[in-house]
């Protein structure tokens, strides 16, 4: 995947777009803020928005003439980034995503760290920042133990060697040209996928604090059961293809899914223990709700917001084993670790 385009830059960020017109002003603003001494291009690839989107790019990229405005004619996110990928002209890329602020050295910070030449890819925690009410709550509850299922990518203290959970980052261009970038097949996941890759690779990926990113969760829940429901549809098919990747937490919401429908239709001996281990599921989460921060009413609706994003996740796991395959190889693995 070589790069179109004369001359080099630094670094090209990527951000694919769709139907952003009520924010894409303020994305542009906080990219060009980034304090950065070296040269930046920022690619936006559009995925054929219908509102004012690409209009207002336009104009922005006769402004600043770092902005490069690419079309995205298959619309989906991997798609979008290797279109960014086949025109970047940065020696580093990174990845900014229309609807998370990032800090202001996030360029600075990723560059300066992948230069030693002993990680690959470098990256930053996700900030659950909520605005409205259920978004709020899913903040609160990504912030329990309960809520990040032991993923190290949602630490935010010191360096820490991550797993295949990262969020967004940045690459050597020529790594990521070498890895074919990010595999079309994967709507949802496609980070995790890549990071699989890169380890399975034997290079190194690594989360700094300086790099931590806010974003906005979802603020409803049926909205957070169908974005759960596609993560673990996908993730079933990483775990497929790279076995490696399942952490053992990453049983659990499938397991619970398993539980509750042997709580109904299991013989008898096992709908009862099925039953059993709802109830001590249902004494965990209002353990963690009590001990959660927030406000009373917060804290009471925890349950059903930690619920509906293990059920929804193990749902979708489930659905994605059934469509690609089920990952015995990762299955195997949970008992030789």
């Amino acid at each position: 995947m070589g790069a179109v385009g004369n001359g080099k830059v630094d670094v090209s960020v990527l951000t694919p777009v769709l139907n952003e017109e009520e924010h894409i002003r303020e994305t542009v603003a906080a990219m060009q803020a980034q304090r950065f001494s070296g040269d930046v291009e920022f690619l936006f690839m559009d995925g054929g928005s219908d509102d004012a989107t690409k209009v207002i790019l336009g104009e922005l990229a006769r402004a600043d003439a770092r902005i490069r405005v690419l079309d995205n004619p298959a619309r989906g996110i991997p798609q979008g980034l290797n279109v960014g990928l086949r025109n970047a002209r940065g020696t580093y890329v990174a990845r900014m995503d229309a609807h998370t602020h990032y800090p202001p050295t996030y360029l600075a910070r990723g560059v300066e760290r992948l230069q030693p030449g002993d990680v690959e890819w470098v990256a930053g925690a996700p900030i659950p920042a909520g605005e409205g009410r259920w978004s709020r709550r899913v903040s609160i509850e990504l912030r329990s133990p309960l809520g990040v299922g032991g993923s190290p990518k949602w630490v935010t203290e010191g360096e820490r060697e991550l797993d295949t959970g990262v969020f967004g980052g940045v690459w050597r261009r020529a790594t990521l040209e070498q890895l074919q970038g990010w595999d079309e097949a994967w709507a949802v996941n496609e980070d995790s996928e890549l990071a699989a890759r890169y380890r399975d690779a034997g290079g190194r990926i690594v989360g700094l604090p300086e790099l931590a990113a806010h974003y906005i969760p979802r603020d409803s829940l049926e909205g957070l059961a169908r974005q759960y429901a596609r993560y673990g549809f996908y993730r079933a098919k990483t775990a497929r293809r790279h076995p490696g990747s399942m952490r053992r937490s990453l049983w659990l919401p499938p397991a619970l899914v398993t539980t509750a429908v042997a709580a109904v239709a299991a013989p008898r001996p096992l709908r009862t223990a099925a039953r059993a281990g709802l109830v001590v599921y249902a004494c965990a989460l209002v353990a963690a709700s009590l001990r959660a921060e927030g406000g009373a009413r917060d804290r009471a609706s925890l349950p059903a917001v930690f619920a509906t994003m293990h059920a929804a996740w193990g749902a979708g796991f489930l659905a994605g084993a059934a469509r690609f395959g089920p990952p015995l190889a990762a299955f195997r693995n949970l008992f030789s670790r």
